[in-house]
């Protein structure tokens, strides 16, 4: 990381791919490029991905930085790593503690007719809200996850929803670049601005939109 990052009161952005990881193009390829933030999870077998060594992995890329930093992470994922943050999240009791807060770009479908059979090893999907303030991002054409479920989904994660427009599934094919949007919400994150909000409270921020 460079200098201007490298400072213990600035937390480390952690990025989480989905099913294939994030190639050349991807706003999670080029924030780990062009940002000195960000260092991204390596979660395991990307082609045929297993929940709990995913879950696993992403606690252990955590609890790492947390250590070396002395500073809670901001979560950075997409698609199938949105469900991976929030499976972690259910079952360590430290999450909010270690995650300062989470943007959760393109979550797809996984409990009904998921688009790739790949994704039903995550259901059922969370259902409790995240322990830690989230952006959950949307697009009106997603082909893993309709706007009205992404919206629903937003509000049973306790998460603020933010809804994208036409944009597919918010990937390399979207042609974001590096996303001046997702890296203004990923700076509000860092902010904290909601950090001593309890779940119950962040439950009435679902209905918001960007």
């Amino acid at each position: 990381m460079n200098g201007s990052f490298a400072m213990t009161d600035q937390p480390t952005i952690i990025l989480v791919p989905g099913l294939r990881n994030s190639g050349p193009g991807h706003w999670q390829t080029l924030w780990e490029e062009r940002r000195g933030d960000c260092i991204r999870a390596q979660l395991g077998d990307w082609d045929q991905p297993h929940r709990n060594a995913w879950v696993s992995n992403l606690g252990l890329a955590i609890r790492q930085s947390v250590q070396l930093s002395g500073q809670p992470v901001v979560l950075a994922a997409h698609s199938l790593g949105c469900h991976t943050v929030a499976w972690w999240a259910q079952l360590e009791p430290e999450a909010a503690a270690l995650v300062r807060g989470a943007l959760l770009v393109a979550p797809p479908e996984v409990d009904f007719f998921p688009l790739d059979d790949r994704l039903s090893s995550f259901a059922p999907t969370v259902s409790q809200p995240l322990p830690f303030p989230a952006f959950l991002v949307g697009s009106r054409n997603d082909p893993y996850m309709g706007l009205h479920a992404a919206h629903q989904l937003a509000r049973r994660w306790g998460a603020r929803f933010v809804d994208l427009g036409l944009r597919g599934h918010i990937n390399a094919d979207s042609k974001l670049g590096d996303w001046p949007l997702g890296q203004a919400l990923l700076d509000e994150l860092r902010g904290a601005d909601q950090a001593e909000a309890s779940p119950a409270e962040r439950q009435g921020l679902g209905n918001a939109h960007h």
